[in-house]
Protein backbone atom coordinates (compact mmCIF):
# COMPACT_ATOMS: atom_id res chain seq x y z
CA UNK A 1 0.00 0.00 0.00
CA UNK A 2 3.14 2.20 0.30
CA UNK A 3 4.37 1.84 -2.70
CA UNK A 4 0.62 2.59 -4.33
CA UNK A 5 0.15 5.44 -2.14
CA UNK A 6 3.39 7.11 -3.05
CA UNK A 7 3.15 6.22 -7.04
CA UNK A 8 -0.39 7.80 -7.04
CA UNK A 9 0.88 11.20 -4.91
CA UNK A 10 4.19 11.75 -7.17
CA UNK A 11 1.98 10.37 -10.52
CA UNK A 12 -1.21 11.74 -9.60
CA UNK A 13 -2.98 8.86 -11.50
CA UNK A 14 -2.86 5.04 -11.15
CA UNK A 15 -4.60 1.85 -12.62
CA UNK A 16 -5.22 -0.80 -10.35
CA UNK A 17 -7.91 -3.22 -9.50
CA UNK A 18 -11.09 -2.15 -7.54
CA UNK A 19 -10.44 -3.57 -4.06
CA UNK A 20 -6.70 -2.18 -4.60
CA UNK A 21 -7.75 1.37 -5.42
CA UNK A 22 -10.39 1.59 -2.75
CA UNK A 23 -7.72 1.19 -0.29
CA UNK A 24 -4.99 3.45 -2.11
CA UNK A 25 -7.99 6.27 -1.94
CA UNK A 26 -8.79 5.87 1.55
CA UNK A 27 -5.33 5.95 2.70
CA UNK A 28 -4.11 9.12 0.43
CA UNK A 29 -7.32 11.07 1.91
CA UNK A 30 -5.95 10.65 4.94
CA UNK A 31 -2.05 11.64 4.43
CA UNK A 32 -3.47 14.73 2.18
CA UNK A 33 -5.45 15.79 5.48
CA UNK A 34 -2.54 15.73 7.81
CA UNK A 35 -0.42 17.59 5.00
CA UNK A 36 -2.93 20.18 5.39
CA UNK A 37 -1.81 21.19 8.23
CA UNK A 38 1.53 22.94 9.99
CA UNK A 39 1.79 20.00 12.51
CA UNK A 40 5.40 18.94 13.43
CA UNK A 41 3.87 15.71 14.51
CA UNK A 42 1.61 14.90 11.59
CA UNK A 43 4.53 15.75 9.18
CA UNK A 44 6.80 13.20 10.83
CA UNK A 45 3.47 10.89 10.72
CA UNK A 46 3.63 11.33 6.69
CA UNK A 47 6.87 10.94 6.14
CA UNK A 48 7.45 7.51 8.11
CA UNK A 49 4.14 6.76 5.46
CA UNK A 50 5.97 7.57 2.45
CA UNK A 51 8.87 7.55 0.79
CA UNK A 52 10.53 11.37 1.21
CA UNK A 53 10.09 12.28 -2.23
CA UNK A 54 6.76 11.72 -1.65
CA UNK A 55 5.97 12.69 1.61
CA UNK A 56 7.61 16.15 0.46
CA UNK A 57 4.93 16.32 -2.55
CA UNK A 58 2.21 15.86 0.07
CA UNK A 59 3.38 18.51 2.28
CA UNK A 60 4.31 21.08 0.06
CA UNK A 61 2.25 20.88 -3.11
CA UNK A 62 -1.25 18.45 -2.10
CA UNK A 63 -1.61 19.84 1.13
CA UNK A 64 -1.64 23.58 -0.14
CA UNK A 65 -3.66 22.82 -3.08
CA UNK A 66 -6.42 21.33 -1.45
CA UNK A 67 -6.44 23.45 1.70
CA UNK A 68 -10.00 24.81 1.57
CA UNK A 69 -11.37 21.69 0.60
CA UNK A 70 -12.94 19.64 3.34
CA UNK A 71 -12.30 16.32 1.18
CA UNK A 72 -12.87 14.10 -1.55
CA UNK A 73 -9.31 14.85 -3.32
CA UNK A 74 -9.78 11.64 -5.69
CA UNK A 75 -11.67 10.00 -7.66
CA UNK A 76 -12.20 6.75 -9.07
CA UNK A 77 -13.10 5.47 -12.58
CA UNK A 78 -14.29 2.48 -13.39
CA UNK A 79 -12.39 1.50 -16.78
CA UNK A 80 -13.39 -2.14 -17.11
CA UNK A 81 -13.56 -5.89 -16.81
CA UNK A 82 -9.66 -7.28 -16.94
CA UNK A 83 -9.09 -10.80 -18.39
CA UNK A 84 -9.93 -12.60 -15.02
CA UNK A 85 -12.84 -10.72 -14.23
CA UNK A 86 -11.49 -7.89 -11.55
CA UNK A 87 -12.71 -4.58 -12.43
CA UNK A 88 -9.72 -2.24 -13.66
CA UNK A 89 -10.36 1.46 -12.31
CA UNK A 90 -8.04 5.00 -12.41
CA UNK A 91 -7.61 6.66 -9.39
CA UNK A 92 -6.95 10.26 -9.66
CA UNK A 93 -6.83 13.31 -7.83
CA UNK A 94 -9.70 15.84 -8.46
Amino acid sequence: MKLMSAALILHERIETTDKKGKLVRSNVEKLITKGKSENLHQRRQIFSALPKNAAKKVYEVLGPKYKDRKGGYTRILKLGKMKDGTTKVSVEFV
